[in-house]
Protein backbone atom coordinates (compact mmCIF):
# COMPACT_ATOMS: atom_id res chain seq x y z
CA UNK A 1 0.00 0.00 0.00
CA UNK A 2 1.34 3.41 -1.00
CA UNK A 3 1.99 5.83 1.85
CA UNK A 4 0.05 9.03 1.33
CA UNK A 5 0.62 12.54 2.58
CA UNK A 6 -2.41 14.35 3.92
CA UNK A 7 -2.61 18.10 4.45
CA UNK A 8 -4.74 20.19 6.74
CA UNK A 9 -5.26 23.83 7.62
CA UNK A 10 -7.18 26.26 9.77
CA UNK A 11 -10.28 28.17 8.67
CA UNK A 12 -8.38 31.29 7.61
CA UNK A 13 -5.64 29.27 5.86
CA UNK A 14 -2.76 30.98 7.68
CA UNK A 15 -1.73 27.72 9.42
CA UNK A 16 -1.14 24.51 7.49
CA UNK A 17 0.26 21.08 8.31
CA UNK A 18 0.82 17.66 6.83
CA UNK A 19 1.35 14.10 7.95
CA UNK A 20 2.21 10.88 6.20
CA UNK A 21 2.40 7.23 6.96
CA UNK A 22 0.10 4.95 8.85
CA UNK A 23 -2.60 6.35 11.13
CA UNK A 24 -2.26 4.73 14.57
CA UNK A 25 -5.73 5.65 15.77
CA UNK A 26 -8.81 7.35 14.32
CA UNK A 27 -11.50 7.71 16.94
CA UNK A 28 -14.39 9.70 18.29
CA UNK A 29 -13.72 10.99 21.79
CA UNK A 30 -16.72 11.85 23.97
CA UNK A 31 -14.81 13.14 27.02
CA UNK A 32 -15.88 16.46 28.46
CA UNK A 33 -12.60 18.13 27.43
CA UNK A 34 -13.00 17.17 23.78
CA UNK A 35 -16.65 18.26 23.84
CA UNK A 36 -15.64 21.65 25.28
CA UNK A 37 -12.79 22.25 22.82
CA UNK A 38 -14.89 21.32 19.77
CA UNK A 39 -18.22 22.69 20.95
CA UNK A 40 -19.74 19.44 19.71
CA UNK A 41 -20.91 16.03 20.94
CA UNK A 42 -17.44 14.56 20.37
CA UNK A 43 -14.14 15.13 18.67
CA UNK A 44 -12.91 13.12 15.70
CA UNK A 45 -9.18 12.64 16.30
CA UNK A 46 -6.41 11.02 14.31
CA UNK A 47 -3.30 10.03 16.22
CA UNK A 48 0.11 9.74 14.57
CA UNK A 49 3.72 9.61 15.73
CA UNK A 50 5.45 13.02 15.97
CA UNK A 51 7.96 11.94 13.27
CA UNK A 52 5.07 11.65 10.79
CA UNK A 53 3.92 15.25 11.27
CA UNK A 54 5.17 18.70 10.27
CA UNK A 55 3.89 22.25 10.11
CA UNK A 56 3.94 23.68 6.58
CA UNK A 57 3.21 27.31 7.47
CA UNK A 58 2.00 29.57 10.24
CA UNK A 59 3.54 27.76 13.20
CA UNK A 60 4.10 31.14 14.85
CA UNK A 61 0.30 31.67 14.89
CA UNK A 62 -0.41 28.57 16.98
CA UNK A 63 -1.67 28.99 20.52
CA UNK A 64 -1.66 26.15 23.02
CA UNK A 65 -3.57 25.49 26.20
CA UNK A 66 -2.73 22.70 28.63
CA UNK A 67 -5.24 21.58 31.22
CA UNK A 68 -3.08 21.56 34.38
CA UNK A 69 -4.37 18.28 35.84
CA UNK A 70 -4.53 16.36 32.53
CA UNK A 71 -2.00 13.62 31.90
CA UNK A 72 -2.21 13.75 28.08
CA UNK A 73 -4.70 16.43 26.99
CA UNK A 74 -3.81 19.82 25.60
CA UNK A 75 -5.22 21.82 22.72
CA UNK A 76 -3.81 23.99 19.97
CA UNK A 77 -5.56 26.60 17.90
CA UNK A 78 -4.96 29.31 15.31
CA UNK A 79 -4.60 32.62 17.15
CA UNK A 80 -6.03 34.40 14.09
CA UNK A 81 -9.26 32.44 13.39
CA UNK A 82 -9.55 30.17 16.45
CA UNK A 83 -9.63 26.87 14.54
CA UNK A 84 -8.77 23.74 16.47
CA UNK A 85 -5.37 22.45 15.30
CA UNK A 86 -3.12 19.43 15.88
CA UNK A 87 -1.38 19.24 19.22
CA UNK A 88 1.47 17.31 20.73
CA UNK A 89 0.27 15.17 23.64
CA UNK A 90 1.81 16.17 26.95
CA UNK A 91 3.74 12.87 26.91
CA UNK A 92 5.46 13.98 23.68
CA UNK A 93 4.70 10.59 22.12
CA UNK A 94 1.72 11.42 19.90
CA UNK A 95 0.28 14.14 17.69
CA UNK A 96 -3.50 14.45 17.96
CA UNK A 97 -4.98 15.78 14.73
CA UNK A 98 -8.57 17.08 14.64
CA UNK A 99 -9.98 15.32 11.57
CA UNK A 100 -12.16 18.33 10.76
CA UNK A 101 -9.01 20.34 10.00
CA UNK A 102 -7.98 18.00 7.15
CA UNK A 103 -8.09 19.30 3.58
CA UNK A 104 -8.85 15.83 2.20
CA UNK A 105 -10.27 12.59 3.53
CA UNK A 106 -7.88 9.94 4.80
CA UNK A 107 -8.32 6.37 3.60
CA UNK A 108 -8.96 5.23 7.18
CA UNK A 109 -12.31 5.78 8.91
CA UNK A 110 -12.89 6.17 12.67
CA UNK A 111 -12.92 2.75 14.30
CA UNK A 112 -13.86 3.40 17.92
CA UNK A 113 -15.62 5.66 20.41
CA UNK A 114 -13.79 6.44 23.64
CA UNK A 115 -15.12 7.88 26.91
CA UNK A 116 -18.56 6.67 25.81
CA UNK A 117 -19.81 6.78 29.39
CA UNK A 118 -19.06 10.53 29.42
CA UNK A 119 -20.93 11.31 26.19
CA UNK A 120 -23.28 14.29 26.17
CA UNK A 121 -26.63 13.39 27.70
CA UNK A 122 -28.37 14.85 24.63
CA UNK A 123 -26.28 12.85 22.15
CA UNK A 124 -28.04 10.30 19.98
CA UNK A 125 -27.24 8.48 16.78
CA UNK A 126 -27.97 10.80 13.86
CA UNK A 127 -28.67 8.24 11.13
CA UNK A 128 -32.46 8.60 11.44
CA UNK A 129 -32.50 12.43 11.24
CA UNK A 130 -33.42 14.18 7.97
CA UNK A 131 -30.47 14.89 5.68
CA UNK A 132 -30.08 17.98 3.49
CA UNK A 133 -27.36 18.81 0.98
CA UNK A 134 -27.68 22.50 1.88
CA UNK A 135 -29.32 24.67 4.50
CA UNK A 136 -33.04 23.78 4.33
CA UNK A 137 -35.62 26.39 3.50
CA UNK A 138 -37.66 27.78 6.37
CA UNK A 139 -41.10 26.34 6.78
CA UNK A 140 -43.37 29.19 5.62
CA UNK A 141 -46.71 28.27 7.18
Amino acid sequence: MKESTITGSCLCGKVAFQFSGPIKVFQYCHCSRCRKVTGSAHSANIIVDPEQFRWIQGEELIGRYEVPDAKHFATSFCTHCGSNLPWLAKTGKAIVIPAGALDEAPETKPFQNIFWVDRAKWYENVDHLPKYDRLPKKDRK
